[in-house]
């Protein structure tokens, strides 16, 4: 963990001796505060672990929905700096697999998640942050949508009931109404 933190340490003084000519202990003392986990990193963590999944899902707007069953292992890597999460199961009878990744960036104060699966070749990015009025992590982002090729705004809302169950919920705008397309229940095994 030292060798990584030296290590981001130095690309992070690279990086702004290139861009600017600051003091180098406070240039070296920003830079750590950046490459340090801190709360919002334990806060992820809570997440690590084996997990059973249920979840449901519309095909389209008022449509009755569809279930399936998965699995999902979570861990933190690089040095407790970064959630992956690893998601197996069937979803249309079909095998489906996903990695989805999530960090907190010290810098700009807010949650970033990325998904990947093999259900498309596309990437997802949302950024968001944690509100405690609603006890969840809200993120907003934009998805392609596979028929219409077109960008479709969407948002993520992860709300955790105790340390063993969560929830995922994903909405998508339909002709400017936002619509839940998603639900995925997480118990802990």
């Amino acid at each position: 963990m030292k060798t990584l933190t030296l290590l981001s340490v130095a690309l992070c003084l690279f990086v702004a001796s290139a861009s600017a000519q600051q003091d180098s202990a406070a240039m070296q003392k920003a830079c750590m505060e950046y490459a340090t986990p801190g709360p919002e990193h334990q806060l992820l963590g809570k997440g690590a672990g084996n997990w059973s999944t249920d979840l449901s899902f519309w095909p389209s707007p008022g449509s009755p929905a569809q279930h399936a069953a998965g699995n999902c292992t979570t861990k933190m890597i690089l040095g407790d700096r970064y959630q992956e999460s690893r998601f197996s199961g069937d979803m249309m009878g079909m095998p489906f697999e996903g990695i989805g990744t999530t960090a907190f960036d010290n810098a700009r104060k807010l949650y970033i998640s990325t998904w990947i699966d093999n259900m498309g070749t596309g990437l997802s990015v949302m950024e968001g942050k944690w509100d405690p009025a609603a006890k969840a992590l809200i993120l907003h982002g934009k998805m392609v949508d596979p028929a219409t090729h077109q960008e479709m705004k969407v948002r993520e809302v992860i709300r955790w009931q105790d340390d063993n169950h969560h929830t995922m919920e994903m909405y998508r705008m339909v002709n400017g109404k936002e619509v839940k397309d998603m639900e995925i229940k997480f118990t802990r095994k």
